[in-house]
């Protein structure tokens, strides 16, 4: 592969990871300077992207994109992917960011890896990568200083904030975990995203309709929500695919570790969170783990995860 196109792949996967980045910052703006419910919120924002992401799906694949539902197995798998990979990591995700921060929400969902680990040596016996048992290491230290500042008898973030960011980790475990069937069965990582986005879409507004008790529409909230459905969701996941047309796909997963950078950048700069050494010396361990763990693995999933899909 010529160095001119593996360039051009990593500067289009680095532009993705930048703008999960970013929305997870606007989500930030959302839930707490907008004081938006999160249950109209998730409503609004994930059937915005269901329906866009199916559309994308349909130009890009075509019939394809319906193929799926011949296989009830695998109807099954999309299901359980949208409920309880989807809806519950979208949900945990954005109460955390609600309760505490962004940067320590993007933080504690890089747990995901540590559970998946933890899955396979508890329920399938298979002893983990030497690089997987370092980068666990190193992550557990990371979200340790982040979240305690070094100090056990205290908590940088609040309590019901740290829960659901490990709520958000494990699901977000599950969101890789649950769908690698389809993944296996040949289905394109997008009409995944896309079917299992939509039913998740129509199933919190079968709880929250979107058109019930609406929070008034403002330019603010407009171009926030945008932000969030375009910037953080269509948009880089598109660029990710695309990418891999010219970059191997370990070099591409790899740039996963810039988007708690941005996001915390974004959040000194425009939130007004203030870093101590320590919690700085946390995040940089916590991406460092990340770059270790995907370094370890020669062909990780091409389906991305839920912090990209919509932070």
């Amino acid at each position: 592969m010529r160095t001119t196109q593996i360039t051009k792949g990593i500067f289009l996967a680095l532009i993705a990871s930048t703008m999960w980045g970013i929305s997870g910052t606007v989500l930030q703006f959302i839930s707490q300077d907008q004081q938006l419910p999160a249950d109209w919120f998730l409503s609004a924002r994930t059937l915005g992207a269901g329906v866009i992401l199916i559309g994308v799906a349909l130009i890009k694949e075509r019939g394809a994109t319906f193929a799926l539902f011949r296989q009830p197995r695998l109807i099954g798998w999309l299901v359980a992917y949208a409920v309880f990979g989807l809806m519950a990591n979208l949900m945990t995700f954005y109460l955390s960011v609600q309760t505490g921060t962004a940067a320590a929400a993007t933080i504690l969902q890089y747990l995901s890896p540590l559970f998946i680990v933890i899955g396979s040596l508890l329920f399938k016996r298979e002893w983990p990568l030497r690089s997987d048992l370092i980068a666990f290491i190193v992550s557990a230290l990371g979200v340790f200083l982040a979240i305690t500042k070094g100090d056990v008898s205290q908590l940088a973030i609040p309590m019901n904030a740290l829960l659901w960011g490990i709520g958000s980790g494990l699901t977000a475990a599950l969101y890789v975990v649950l769908p690698r069937a389809i993944v296996k069965a040949g289905v394109s990582p997008i009409v995944i995203l896309g079917w299992g986005t939509l039913i998740a879409g129509v199933l919190f507004n079968s709880y929250r309709p979107i058109w019930h008790d609406a929070p008034q529409v403002t330019l603010s909230l407009v171009a926030s929500m945008g932000t969030v459905i375009i910037v953080g969701t269509i948009l880089p996941f598109c660029l990710l695919l695309y990418s891999a047309q010219f970059a191997p796909s370990d070099v591409i997963s790899i740039l996963d570790a810039a988007q708690p950078v941005v996001t915390f950048v974004l959040s000194v700069l425009f939130l007004g969170l203030q870093l101590s050494w320590v919690e700085a010396l946390g995040a940089v361990l916590v991406v460092v783990a990340i770059y270790l763990l995907q370094r370890g693995r020669r062909a990780p999933e091409q389906l991305p995860t839920v912090e990209q899909v919509g932070r």
